[in-house]
């Protein structure tokens, strides 16, 4: 059902891990995922291929008109001109040991069609049998593909000189939006972190998005989900207007890197379940709204839907869970992030963050207080980010110059929108707090450091690239890079090849680090009950009804995963050949650590007021 050579793909990871992923995976048949966010990351990365490329480059401004949206189409026709090169050589290699070609077919899964045309060829005798079989083989061979991501929150409107916010459709979503469809990739376009209906409309506006008359389309439509209904509540959004949402990428809010987001006590199993018992319920369903969109439109409408994929990632750390996903839920592809920061060949991670990474285990992992956003952020304790603010902090130099401005979003103080990592939220904010009256010491001392634990994301999600490539420019502001790894990064101890991690995913070996490992749904399962009393612990009181009404149902939904759970160790451990009774001690004890959390935040969970 996959389009793919692999099943797997590698998700889009901050701003500069993926950023160059294609130009390292791409032509073995691997795709990744580019961010969007970072056009001044985008813009310098083209300035840095283009003199490797020996190719002229023109430098597009910030000050130029649609600058961002000409900047990111520049830089991924770049890249797609890379691969399609790189690909075309590669093609060309001869079938022998140590070749590209070689390479790309012994990275391939065992059981897959192509792997197995591979293998027949090795073995035939006859020379003009095995040219016959080759030339088959470099006909049926297909790159990775150069998807892109928008995270849909991020969506600052900016100014122009005079400081007048720009139209609408110059805003950072809607400008991606644009700069990846005018861009000559045939590929898919993935919208996370949630709904975004002015971003979603303006989908619309462009041709490539658009089934044409055979039913093909050229840029599709992948949404990034928590569950099951927000699958069909955006896929419907889209289907009303008469485009069709190829993938619906299921991915755990919590057991993943960057932004972290709790969705309510949703866990991946049984959302998973429902995705496999309701798959044909939600593409016919949205078929019908779809192709009434068509007629409406005067548009061509069609016989059968078109392919849908449903993906998982998040916390995937084992062949054997890898296989599982595939085999059980039958979902089309996963997702593997953390564990490709390991990989130079795949990711951009600069030498002390990539050792750092590799030295990391459970405790230097955390969920902050980073982002700007006010999100958990999945979060490095020995990255230089957290050293250079702990630092400021030392020196009374706390709070970062604004130089990118994505994550703006704050209006406490000013009349125009400023970061909350930014020098001037932080002091003024800091004042404040020390002016409150209705505080204890404590809490003063809390809201202080949760203010004072901001950075600046834009700035530092970029410098793991901007150090590696020598991209600073002489006004730019200190390099400090952050990385966003999630848990499953403790599992895994040095660099890989590429080799080494396709292998590891495919089972062919096993890359984790001897210490034994929990299932990926009992770490994200912990994680949610984590969550839950995190939540609840920095909810002002009294807490409200409508809050008091979501810890409930979080609680419900935790309830109902844990007995769904222990329904499933059988069929978990058949597949993956885990112990079943450490798993059920394993999710004894996370009931134990859940029952204990309603127990000590007992009155939220009652009726009576709190």
């Amino acid at each position: 059902m996959t389009a793919s050579a692999h099943t797997f793909h590698i998700p889009v990871m901050g701003t500069s891990f993926t950023i160059e992923s294609p130009v390292k995976v791409a032509r073995y048949g691997i795709s990744s995922v580019i961010s969007l966010v970072d056009d001044v990351l985008i813009e310098k990365m083209r300035r840095f291929y283009s003199k490797v490329m020996n190719i002229e480059y023109l430098p597009i401004a910030g000050s130029d008109h649609d600058w961002r949206a000409r900047r990111i189409t520049a830089y991924l026709d770049l890249v797609d001109d890379m691969v399609r090169d790189q690909f075309e050589k590669l093609k060309s290699t001869a079938f022998e040991v140590g070749s590209e070609i070689t390479h790309y077919f012994e990275l391939l899964p065992e059981d897959s069609t192509l792997k197995q045309l591979y293998k027949a060829m090795l073995a035939m005798k006859d020379p003009a049998e095995r040219q016959e079989a080759e030339d088959e083989l470099r006909s049926r061979m297909k790159p990775g593909a150069i998807d892109v991501n928008i995270m849909t929150k991020v969506d600052r409107l900016p100014r122009d000189r005079d400081g007048n916010p720009l139209p609408g459709e110059f805003s950072d979503a809607l400008a991606s939006l644009r700069g990846y469809a005018g861009s000559k990739l045939s590929s898919s376009i993935v919208f996370s972190a949630g709904f975004n209906g002015r971003l979603y409309s303006y989908v619309e506006q462009f041709q490539d998005f658009l089934a044409n008359e055979a039913g093909e389309i050229k840029k599709k439509i992948v949404i990034k989900v928590n569950d099951y209904r927000s699958a069909f509540t955006q896929g419907k959004f889209f289907a009303k207007k008469g485009i069709w949402v190829s993938e619906y990428r299921l991915e755990s809010g919590l057991n993943c890197g960057g932004h972290a987001f709790g969705h309510g006590g949703s866990l991946m199993g049984p959302c998973l379940e429902e995705f496999k018992k309701k798959k044909d319920e939600l593409v016919y369903g949205l078929f019908e709204i779809y192709n009434k969109a068509l007629g409406q439109k005067k548009r061509k409408t069609f016989q059968d839907p078109h392919p849908v994929r449903i993906t998982a990632q998040g916390g995937i750390g084992t062949a054997a869970e890898n296989r599982f996903l595939l085999d059980y839920y039958r979902v089309d592809a996963t997702g593997w992030g953390t564990p490709f920061l390991l990989v130079p060949e795949a990711t951009t991670t600069d030498p002390v963050t990539l050792e750092r990474l590799c030295s990391a285990g459970p405790k230097e992992l955390y969920l902050s207080e980073v982002s700007p956003l006010g999100i958990p952020f999945n979060n490095l304790r020995t990255s230089l980010s957290e050293e250079h603010r702990d630092e400021k902090i030392r020196s009374q130099r706390f709070g970062s110059g604004c130089s990118k401005g994505f994550l703006i979003s704050n209006t406490e103080f000013t009349e125009s929108p400023i970061c909350t990592a930014s020098r001037l939220y932080q002091r003024r904010k800091i004042d404040e707090i020390n002016g409150r009256t209705d505080m204890d010491e404590e809490s003063r001392k809390a809201a202080v450091e949760s203010v004072l634990a901001k950075v600046c994301l834009c700035n530092d999600l970029g410098g793991t690239a901007t150090l590696v490539h020598e991209l600073a420019d002489p006004d730019d502001p200190p390099i400090a890079p952050a990385i966003c790894p999630g848990p499953n990064l403790a599992w895994f101890s040095r660099p890989f090849s590429l080799k080494e991690m396709v292998d590891h995913i495919y089972g062919r070996c096993n890359l984790l680090n001897g210490v034994r490992r929990p299932h990926m749904f009992i770490t994200e399962l912990d994680m949610c009950i984590d969550y839950l009393e995190m939540e609840i612990r920095k909810s002002p009181l009294p807490i409200n009804e409508q809050k008091i009404k979501y810890f409930r149902e979080f609680r419900t939904s935790i309830e109902e995963g844990i007995a769904y759970y222990f329904d499933m160790v059988p069929e978990i451990c058949r597949q993956s050949g885990e112990d079943p009774e450490q798993m059920k001690r394993d999710l004894g004890d996370s009931r134990v650590k859940f029952e204990a959390v309603i127990s000590r935040h007992g009155k939220v969970f009652q009726q009576e007021p709190v």
